[in-house]
C-alpha cells in the first residue's frame, strides 16, 4: 500500500468523526482552495500529470504496463482542433461542467480536471460514468461508450478501464465533500443531486474503489495539486474514510480496511 505525505495535524479537526459529521469536518479543512486560471492548467498539468518518461498522463489513453496507442507532448500536442484519437489533447472536466454550470472554483480544480485526449473527452461528452456490456464505441485503450448495465440507471455511460476506475471514484468522493453545501443551483441528474451522488453510482465508484486502490499515480498527484491548491484528496490520503462516511459500521473492520492491510 503507497504511503501519501500529509502535513502534520492536517485532518486533526475530522479525526474521530463518522458519516455525515465527517464529511462535513472534512469538507472545512479542504474547502477555500487557491483558484487558478483555466488557462493556467496546461501549464500546471506538467508536474501533476507527467509519466515518468515525461509524456502527459492520459488515463483515457493509457495501457498501463502495456503500449499505449498514442502519446502526448505537453504543450506541443495540446488541442485546437481533432477529428481523431491521437491528435491533440485537452481540459476533461470528470465531473462535468454543466453539472454545476461551468461555474468556479470547480471549473478549474485540478482534482477533477484531468488531461485526455480530445476526441475521447468529447465523446465521453457529459455522460455519467458507468459500467458497459455492449458498447456502441470503444476507445484505443478499451474505454467504453454505451448503455449502463449497473443496477439503478440504463441510460448511456462512460467507462474507464479498469486500471483507473479507482481514481475516478475517488475524484467524485472528493466533490462531494469539497462542494458540500456549496452547491446551490447545480443539476440533478442520473448521478447525481448537485455534489452528491445518487445511492447506484455511489454503490458502483464504491466498488471501483475497493477493486482499483490508492496508486502512486494518485499518491504523486495529491502531492503535486496540494503545491498548487493548498488543499487534498482526503481520500487518497486516507482510502478507508469512503467507508467511515457512506458506509460506516460499528461493528468491525470496513472493506477497505481488510483489502488494503
Amino acid at each position: 500500500m503507497a504511503i501519501a505525505q500529509i502535513p502534520a495535524g492536517y485532518y486533526d479537526n475530522a479525526i474521530g468523526d463518522t458519516g455525515i459529521t465527517m464529511q462535513i469536518s472534512l469538507h472545512n479543512i479542504i474547502k477555500g482552495h487557491t483558484s487558478v486560471s483555466y488557462s493556467s492548467l496546461h501549464i500546471h498539468y506538467q508536474t501533476t500529470d507527467k509519466k515518468p518518461n515525461g509524456k502527459v498522463w492520459d488515463m483515457y489513453s493509457d495501457v498501463p504496463g502495456g503500449t499505449p496507442p498514442y502519446e502526448f507532448t505537453f504543450i506541443t500536442d495540446k488541442c485546437g482542433n481533432y477529428s481523431s484519437e491521437g491528435d491533440c489533447y485537452n481540459r476533461e472536466h470528470s465531473f462535468p461542467q454543466s453539472w454545476f454550470n461551468k461555474n468556479s472554483p470547480m471549473k478549474t480544480d485540478l482534482f477533477h480536471v484531468y488531461p485526455t485526449d480530445g476526441k475521447v473527452n468529447g465523446m465521453r461528452s457529459s455522460y455519467p460514468y458507468g459500467e458497459v456490456s455492449n458498447p456502441t464505441w470503444t476507445s484505443l485503450n478499451g474505454s467504453k461508450l454505451g448503455p449502463n448495465t449497473t443496477p439503478g440507471y440504463s441510460g448511456t455511460v462512460f467507462e474507464p478501464i479498469d486500471a483507473y476506475k479507482g481514481d475516478f471514484a475517488r475524484t467524485y468522493f472528493y466533490m462531494a465533500t469539497r462542494y458540500y453545501s456549496e452547491d446551490a443551483g447545480w443539476q440533478n441528474n442520473a448521478m447525481v443531486n448537485g455534489s452528491q451522488l445518487k445511492p447506484w453510482a455511489l454503490n458502483m465508484l464504491y466498488q471501483w474503489h475497493l477493486q482499483d486502490t490508492v496508486s502512486q499515480k494518485e499518491i504523486d498527484r495529491n502531492n503535486a495539486v496540494f503545491a498548487i491548491q493548498h488543499n487534498r484528496n482526503p481520500f487518497i490520503d486516507h482510502q478507508e474514510w469512503v467507508d467511515t462516511i457512506w458506509f460506516y459500521s460499528a461493528s468491525g473492520p470496513s472493506a477497505i480496511e481488510n483489502k488494503v492491510k
